[in-house]
C-alpha cells in the first residue's frame, strides 16, 4: 500500500476535515482514505461513461467511400 504525505495544509482545513470525519465516526485518516477512494471511483465511471457515448457516435457506417467520392466529384 501506498502512502500520501500533505505538507502545509491550512489550520482550518485540518479541523474541519477533523470536524467531518468525527462527525462521521472516523479517523482523519480512515474518513480522507475514503473520501480520495471515491473520488477515484467517481472519476473513473466519469470517464467510463464518456467514453461508452463516443464509441456509440463512432460506430462504423454503412456508407461506401467510393460513392461519397463519386457525389463529391459530380458537383
Amino acid at each position: 500500500m501506498g502512502q500520501v504525505i500533505i505538507r502545509n495544509l491550512d489550520d482550518a482545513v485540518v479541523a474541519n476535515l477533523k470536524r467531518m470525519a468525527a462527525r462521521d465516526g472516523k479517523s482523519l485518516e480512515q474518513f480522507l482514505r475514503e473520501v480520495l477512494e471515491e473520488r477515484t471511483y467517481r472519476d473513473k465511471e466519469t470517464f467510463l461513461e464518456f467514453a461508452r457515448g463516443v464509441r456509440e457516435r463512432c460506430r462504423p457506417s454503412d456508407l461506401d467511400p467510393t460513392d461519397l467520392i463519386r457525389e463529391d466529384r459530380d458537383r
